[in-house]
């Protein structure tokens, strides 16, 4: 019985080669025994079995070069800077120095006013933002100084009646919600009569600005802080 040729062909020669090895060995084994081949048949074997060889290289499955994943090869390029161009420079320079100057116009505006609306939108917000009352009572505090600075420029320009009153009542509003507000966490504190004395500094030159029920909400107002304010 002949040999029980292996499933896998090692060395990873392929099945032809290996076929012609085995046909090589049985010419062999056909010689008489104690001759050996002569110089022909070993030329013949060794052309033939670096033939074989070569032509297993030649079939093999070329393996792929490992690529470097894309991510390596991002950071592995210099990075450009973004650069703007002038036209986009300048727009953008436009637009904050557009922005600066509205807030500015809103902060300066009074009743009356284009972009008052806002400025007051702007004070709602950051009174609701407030984290406890004592936050609460000084930005409201911070309101009613400004209601007062703005009835001050309305007596000095036109002197319009409803939008001075409305005023004055805003002014009175932010004020007793401040005081509220402050003498439940603090009583007595020192920020109240502060801010009395300065309101009263305030309001009371307007009198003589003021006819009939706007001068009466003055004094209604200056009678409300004259127990926070420190009798002079």
């Amino acid at each position: 019985m002949g040999r029980a040729r292996p499933s896998r062909w090692p060395f990873g020669a392929t099945q032809g080669s290996h076929e012609r090895l085995l046909g090589h060995l049985d010419e062999l084994r056909s010689l008489p025994q104690g001759g050996g081949p002569d110089g022909d048949f070993r030329e013949r074997l060794r052309t033939r079995l670096i033939s074989a060889d070569a032509n297993a290289d030649a079939a093999a499955p070329a393996v792929p070069e490992a690529k470097a994943p894309p991510g390596r090869a991002r950071h592995a390029r210099r990075t450009r800077r973004v650069r703007l161009s002038w036209p986009s420079q300048l727009a953008t320079l436009g637009l904050a120095a557009g922005m600066m100057v509205s807030a500015f116009f809103t902060y300066q505006s009074v009743p009356g006013d284009t972009l008052y609306p806002l400025k007051r939108a702007a004070e709602h917000t950051l009174v609701r933002l407030s984290t406890d009352d004592r936050e609460r009572a000084e930005r409201e505090m911070v309101s009613a100084k400004e209601r007062a600075a703005e009835v001050a420029v309305l007596l000095g320009g036109s002197g319009d009646g409803p939008l001075v009153s409305a005023t004055l009542s805003d002014m009175a509003e932010s004020t007793k919600s401040a005081i509220k507000r402050m003498e439940r966490v603090e009583p007595r504190s020192p920020k109240l009569n502060s801010f009395a004395q300065d309101q009263r500094d305030m309001v009371e030159p307007m009198l003589e600005q003021l006819n009939g029920p706007e001068q009466d909400q003055a004094s209604t107002y200056l009678h409300y802080i004259e127990g926070l304010a420190v009798p002079r």
